[in-house]
């Protein structure tokens, strides 16, 4: 039996020997992992690479904690990467590398008291790996270093005798990386400061990746370097020896991640980075990528928007045509900031060249969400054709994604698209109704009717279409809400409406109050929507319709009161407003409504501070001392917002909007 073979059968009766039944990993007993841990060592690239992957899933899944199977499996992890002939070492050490990151990361209570104790052991396998012969090898190695908790003194040694020795490029990016962070882990030992010596020297190397990996290492400890030497970073990140980053195990990216790694050492809203990612460039990869970092900052501050548009609208005609969709995607964000430009938008509305997405979104889909955005009728033509039914690139349904430092390009819903047009609703309501009368899925059905429910009165021409759609059971409270919406121009529902007020539930409720916003009687929206404002669960929207009926709602006064002090911040809201439009009692509502946006001064924002706001612009004056706390809000720099992409755009235009509209129903001025 050879060495690698006689090192197998012994590991082999080792992990035997393991009580995997016992231990614990993200999805139960890890009596699985033995034989995941076996497949590893197997002839098939392709299986082993499966087995190291639902390693990586049962073991370390989101992270969040180290499972007792993670503790266990970690010398077997190691010993398999220090083997030659197993086919998925370096994705077994990447897994190493995010369960030592994260032992370093999770509360004590997260972390399985035996991990410390098996790192201990494992440290000098692992840095035995530093001299292995295959590069990625010692580049994954290099980068669990980095990650780990393990202190400099321990572990600098290791890693500068590989640097001394290391000849591939790559590497000696990965080690200077994982040489700052292990300097920034005390005790650092001896040659701690001899690795910050380093460090400074390699800003001047003659290798500018190196140079930039050395910006890099140095900024936890020197945050205003990156600033200092913003044209290093520049030169790095635009020069094609930027591909060495793909080999790399810690960062392992391409053109737009190191724009985007690098870009997180600036702070705040400067666009000096971004402006030089954006300067024109041979390569189409480095265009888009810069088109990524000018949405990564657009997204989070306003005030980068005067120098930057120009460069966005220069790119509306760029050759790529994934460039073209992203400048006209962020136009589309800026919407109202960009309405100078709209004829340059206006002229790539018949760009039929597509995204290599699954969903093929055209270049002259995300002009005409463009001019949507900005209110302007060229994008007219192209949403009846959509209403029609053509063949679509936007989104079949709303997406929320949440706010990070990265600009989710996507594009929206027609519906949504649609409820930025009210202005122009006496165009398009002919093709709504004609879709309205033939729309087979109840989901189209529904979102033409919100978004007629959205335009309002100026929907009116859509009535008599809707009333039609009240006698039929499949379609009737779509037609409701969309009646409701509209108000008095469909009194001629009242009487269909009536008759469905005797239904259970919510649809009971939604016929009551549609009876009563079309001109009918308060009595049966009052019963209904009383009866929900009352049940367990989420209340807040019957309490919103029960607001409409104003002084009407005035017998529940008592009942509103208690619950402006729930629990739910959404029940306080939507109670506290209701309370104010049955009895006029701003002085027991405004506290609660100011309570929900108070933070706004802050800079926080969460989705119960619109309504919030729009209902203190409501009550005027009463609310000036709320208006008074706000009145910076209008001119802080960083957006307000919950969501990615598009949609945080718009959030912080609507809070803009709502204080602005406080202040001044509150006598105030900006």
């Amino acid at each position: 039996m050879d060495d690698t073979a006689d090192r197998v059968a012994r590991m082999w009766v080792e992990w035997d020997a393991v009580d995997w039944a016992g231990l614990k990993h993200n999805y139960g007993a890890a009596e699985d992992v033995p034989g995941l841990l076996r497949r590893c060592t197997g002839p098939d690239p392709n299986d082993a690479e499966d087995a190291s992957s639902e390693l990586l899933n049962l073991l370390f899944h989101q992270g969040g904690w180290v499972c007792s199977a993670a503790s266990a499996a970690l010398p077997f992890l190691l010993r398999l990467a220090a083997m030659s002939h197993v086919p998925s070492r370096r994705a077994l050490l990447e897994l190493v590398a995010r369960l030592a990151a994260e032992a370093g990361r999770v509360e004590a209570r997260f972390l399985d008291p035996d991990w410390a104790p098996a790192w201990e052991r494992a440290l000098p396998e692992l840095l035995g790996l530093l001299g292995d012969p295959k590069p990625e090898i010692r580049r994954a190695a290099a980068d669990v270093l980095g990650a780990c908790g393990s202190p400099g003194e321990l572990v600098l040694p290791g890693l500068l005798r590989c640097w001394e020795a290391e000849d591939d490029l790559a590497t000696r990016l990965e080690l200077v990386l994982s040489l700052g962070q292990a300097s920034l882990r005390a005790p650092a030992g001896g040659q701690g400061a001899e690795v910050v010596d380093l460090l400074h020297g390699l800003l001047g190397d003659p290798q500018v990746q190196i140079r930039l990996a050395a910006v890099h290492a140095l900024a936890p400890t020197d945050p205003g370097l990156p600033a200092r030497r913003l044209d290093l970073m520049l030169e790095a990140v635009r020069d094609p020896s930027l591909e060495l980053w793909r080999q790399t195990s810690s960062i392992n990216a391409g053109v737009m991640g190191v724009h985007h790694w690098t870009a997180g050492l600036l702070t705040g809203p400067s666009a000096d980075f971004a402006l030089g990612l954006l300067a024109d460039h041979h390569d189409d990869e480095q265009r888009i990528a810069a088109l990524a970092q000018a949405g990564r900052l657009l997204s989070q501050w306003n005030s980068p928007t005067t120098v930057l548009l120009p460069r966005l609208v220069a790119h509306l005609d760029d050759p790529a045509p994934e460039a073209r969709f992203r400048a006209a995607e962020l136009m589309a964000c800026l919407g109202p900031e960009a309405t100078a430009h709209a004829d340059e938008v206006a002229a790539l509305l018949n760009d039929a060249a597509a995204r290599t997405t699954r969903t093929r979104e055209t270049v002259g889909e995300a002009a005409l969400w463009a001019l949507a955005r900005m209110n302007d009728p060229r994008c007219l033509p192209g949403l009846i054709e959509l209403i029609a039914g053509a063949r679509s690139g936007f989104a079949s349904a709303s997406a929320y994604y949440p706010a990070t430092d990265l600009h989710h390009v996507s594009l929206p819903a027609l519906d949504e698209v649609l409820g930025y047009l009210p202005d122009h609703a006496e165009q398009l309501i002919p093709s709504i109704c004609g879709r309205l009368h033939t729309a087979g899925d109840d989901r189209v059905l529904n979102r033409l009717c919100d978004v007629l429910a959205g335009w309002g009165p100026a929907a009116k021409a859509a009535a008599p279409q809707l009333i039609g759609l009240l006698e039929d059971e499949r379609t009737w409270t779509a037609a409701a809400k969309a009646l409701a919406g509209i108000g008095r121009a469909g009194n001629g529902a009242r009487d269909l409406l009536l008759s469905r007020t005797h239904a259970a539930g919510p649809h009971g409720e939604l016929a009551a109050w549609a009876y009563w916003r079309v001109g009918g009687e308060p009595e049966p929206a009052l019963e209904a929507l009383g009866r929900a404002a009352a049940a367990r669960g989420r209340p807040h929207p019957a309490l919103r319709k029960l607001a409409d009926l104003g002084p009407h709602a005035a017998p529940y006064a008592d009942r509103l009161r208690a619950m402006t002090a729930d629990s739910d911040p959404w029940t306080r809201v939507e109670a506290a407003h209701a309370l104010w439009a049955a009895t006029g009692d701003a002085e027991a509502a405004v506290p609660v409504l100011t309570t929900a946006v108070q933070h706004l001064a802050k800079g926080s924002y969460l989705p119960v501070m619109l309504p919030a706001l729009n209902h203190l612009a409501r009550i005027g004056q009463a609310a000036r001392p709320t208006a008074r706390l706000l009145r910076d809000v209008a001119t802080r720099d960083q957006r307000f917002r919950g969501n990615s992409g598009w949609r945080g755009f718009a959030q912080d235009e609507d809070i803009r909007t709502a204080v602005g509209e406080l202040l001044s129903a509150s006598g105030l001025s900006l």
